[in-house]
């Protein structure tokens, strides 16, 4: 079996638009992994090439850590894989039902993530959801959708079902599962992500102190969801950006794995 990691840098075999989203791509894969919201080998992030219906997804074996730009597989529309690593990694067919349903449905949604963290599942097993109890939190009052859990995401079936219940959020809780975010960019798309992280950590938190909870009145939960709501006041995830790429690029420096944009 094949499973060597250190692939050949495919920068000048795709078009420059390919290159630069799988550069961001791997970036939002190791942000994922610096913040603490890797699963071991599962999970995804897939984005949408520019100008075509293909996706590029992450090899099913790879951590997080290790993944860079010329790592990823090109998948169509189908989950058919048109291209990938001279590897015996494939791609997790999971990832292509839940990611690939959103991105057949929403020609809006450049970036899908999808995680299973510790507060992530915690919250999506509790009946109440995600509750407003901070600003991070309110972020996402009346837009985040709730999908209920039918066992893992191997059934064609479901993504219609998974489309319907996000419906028009960026957000939503796979109940007894995970989170899911969208965007129409990696940098959105990361950045609500860790922000409904945080929102879900923050609330275990609360819950953990065993002390009445604080929920601000609904005319105060409407006004500062709509403040933080994508074009209200700025994008998500663009001024945040170029710091998270100087945190890689820092980082870099003393990780022994390969640079991710390589």
């Amino acid at each position: 079996m094949k499973y060597d990691t250190n692939f050949k840098c495919i920068r000048n075999d795709v078009s420059p638009e390919e290159w630069q989203a799988r550069v961001e791509l791997a970036a939002a894969y190791r942000l994922v992994d610096h913040y603490g919201m890797t699963d071991l080998i599962y999970n995804h992030i897939t984005v949408r090439i520019p100008g075509t219906e293909h996706l590029l997804i992450n090899l099913y074996g790879m951590l997080y850590k290790e993944i860079t730009a010329s790592s990823f597989a090109r998948i169509d529309s189908e989950g058919k894989v048109l291209w990938k690593p001279d590897t015996d990694y494939t791609i997790n067919n999971a990832g292509y039902v839940i990611h690939g349903a959103i991105h057949k449905a929403r020609p809006d949604v450049g970036c899908v993530t999808h995680t299973h963290t510790r507060a992530g599942m915690a919250v999506s097993a509790m009946k109440c959801g995600l509750l407003p109890l901070n600003q991070t939190a309110i972020r996402f009052n009346g837009h985040i959708g709730y999908h209920d859990y039918e066992g893992p995401a191997i059934n064609l079936d479901e993504r219609e079902r998974i489309v319907q219940s996000l419906g028009e959020h960026d957000a939503l809780i796979m109940r007894n599962h995970g989170l899911l975010t969208c965007g129409p960019n990696v940098q959105q798309a990361f950045n609500t992500l860790y922000q409904l992280e945080m929102s879900c950590r923050a609330q275990v938190d609360s819950m953990a102190a065993r002390t009445d909870l604080s929920i601000p009145p609904a005319d105060v939960l409407g006004r500062t969801a709509h403040l933080y709501r994508p074009g209200t006041r700025r994008p998500y995830g663009v001024l945040e950006w170029p710091a998270m790429i100087r945190l890689l690029e820092a980082e870099s420096k003393a990780s022994p794995f390969p640079y991710y944009a390589s």
